[in-house]
């Protein structure tokens, strides 16, 4: 993967050499489950035991914002909208994810985001260009939510640029422009673990900001916001809202995990 400031902070360098020792290590050694652990026999890949507990995400879903439903409400028009997207439409076009965030998610995010299981990205690629075919073929542009400078300095990369660029690099993306450092995230913001909905609202509020370089090929173009969880839809809403702003003609969402409770709610 090419060097990219707006994927990996100063400090990967350092990080990168450790990869490079674990590409040697995972060369000599059986690769391992990118949940458990467990010995597989294609690297970045998941084991039967994980792959059976996967909880895909798949239609009936609601044609806006994604989320599962538990019954097929019918063929797709007003009426499929779920509830919460007829109360109030969100700032975002569409939105889709690959998992439940539930404990095989979680482990699986964490484990990309937290336990340095990057070479998941590639096999989370593929996941989100299966979920998110009919996003990916609408979408000019492919870009992350930014991480702020001081925590992309701690956490080395940026998981959700990863996403991205994996999607860009599949044959479903090819024609997708991978924009990195479309958005910049103006203001540091507290975590928005354990925040509820108007909570996580109010965190990131003018938050974002468009990098002055994209600023004037924005206008018409439909972007496609990566993330590595959908949670209350706060953060990517407030994204999509600055996109808008500057000009996008449609804002859809694509992550590759999704917490359970209905969009907006605590």
């Amino acid at each position: 993967m090419a060097w990219d400031p707006a994927i990996f902070s100063p400090t990967a360098i350092r990080h990168g050499a450790a990869s490079a020792l674990r590409g040697m290590v995972n060369a000599v050694l059986p690769p391992q489950c990118l949940a458990c652990d467990a010995l597989v026999a294609t690297p970045g890949s998941l084991c039967s035991h994980c792959w059976r507990d996967a909880k895909f995400i798949t239609a009936p879903q609601c044609p806006i914002c994604g989320v599962p439903y538990a019954f097929d409400p019918g063929a797709p028009g007003v009426g499929a909208i779920c509830g919460a997207c007829s109360r109030v439409r969100p700032l975002y076009d569409r939105a889709r994810a690959v998992l439940h965030y539930d404990d095989l998610g979680r482990r699986l995010v964490v484990g990309f985001k937290h336990g340095d299981r990057t070479h998941g990205a590639p096999t989370f690629g593929r996941w989100l260009s299966r979920a998110g075919a009919e996003l990916i073929a609408d979408a000019d542009l492919a870009a992350p939510v930014p991480l702020h400078r001081l925590r992309l300095i701690r956490r080395r990369f940026n998981q959700s640029a990863m996403l991205a660029q994996a999607i860009c690099r599949s044959p479903a993306g090819e024609k997708v422009r991978f924009a990195p450092d479309l958005l910049l995230r103006s203001r540091h913001t507290p975590s928005q673990a354990g925040l509820n909905a108007v909570q996580r609202k109010r965190n990131v509020r003018n938050a974002f900001a468009i990098n002055d370089r994209w600023a004037a090929r924005i206008e018409g173009r439909r972007v496609l916001l990566v993330d590595d969880v959908f949670t209350t839809g706060a953060t990517v809403s407030e994204c999509a809202r600055i996109l808008g702003q500057a000009g996008a003609v449609a804002v859809d969402i694509l992550t590759l995990a999704r917490v359970d409770a209905p969009r907006g709610e605590p």
